[in-house]
């Protein structure tokens, strides 16, 4: 008996996808979200942003991405201060528009301003003219408050490809994503983001952590996030005093490496 080996294109795309799994499995690599591992060189390769970095020493980077509300953006702050802690916060154009002495009192505290948008739309749905305008529309904003040029960017829902990455990258910014999530929006309790944060298995030197400057438990979780990272000999510092400016590559994991000079 014959067998046909005449498949529909999207049963064929499915078993391509299996087998180009089974293939990177086979190599080493490990699960990212869609369009991160590059695969090819050149004209076709998938772009990776930046998920943590390669450190010899013990920093890692808390981040807030602040998009609604800003209820506990003070005790939050209060709490960063009190334990001489600097930390990043990703800030959309409209929370900026709607809470622009919040703006200045971070800036004002020494802790990053990173873009989080204009608008929190899936990106990579975009035209690029679309997406430089989602980027450029916060950045103005902030300029005009603060006097500060923003380059760092992180994709709303961590929603990225390689369009928006050279978009971004064209509007002088780095893209940041994360390895290690804190899970508060889930609203599980503080206990449970600490545990989510400070037991991760993925926490090291370079760790990007996400927190959110709206979820119900973070306010109430964060001490003792400091407390326990510090006990663990972490050093807390915003992401623009991690990573690499130049002189770098970013391996399959999104993990920023510095290049042999």
């Amino acid at each position: 008996m014959k067998i046909k080996m005449e498949t529909k294109p999207s049963l064929r795309k499915s078993i391509l996808f299996m087998i180009s799994s089974l293939i990177l499995l086979a190599a080493g690599y490990h699960y990212l979200p869609e369009a991160a591992v590059t695969l090819k060189e050149g004209a076709n390769s998938r772009r990776i942003p930046i998920y943590c970095v390669e450190r010899k020493d013990n920093k890692v980077a808390l981040t807030f991405d602040s998009a609604w509300g800003n209820e506990n953006t003070r005790d939050l702050l209060e709490i960063l201060e009190r334990n001489e802690v600097r930390a990043t916060f990703f800030m959309t154009g409209g929370w900026v528009e709607k809470y622009p002495e919040d703006v200045k009192a971070i800036a004002a505290a020494g802790h990053d301003l990173g873009n989080h948008s204009e608008n929190h739309k899936q990106m990579s749905q975009l035209s690029r003219e679309e997406c430089k305008k989602e980027i450029m529309e916060p950045h103005e904003k902030v300029k005009e408050l603060t006097g500060r040029d923003m380059i760092l960017f992180r994709p709303p829902y961590g929603d990225y490809n390689n369009m928006l990455l050279e978009t971004a990258e064209e509007c002088g910014y780095y893209t940041i994503q994360w390895d290690v999530d804190s899970l508060d929006w889930k609203d599980y309790g503080a206990e449970a983001i600490v545990n989510e944060i400070v037991e991760n298995k993925h926490l090291g030197n370079g760790s990007i952590i996400l927190c959110h400057n709206g979820a119900k438990y973070t306010k109430e979780a964060l001490e003792t996030v400091i407390k326990e990272l510090k006990k663990k000999g972490f050093q807390l510092v915003p992401v623009s005093e991690m990573i690499y400016m130049e002189n770098y590559k970013i391996d399959h994991e999104g993990r920023q490496l510095e290049k042999e000079r």
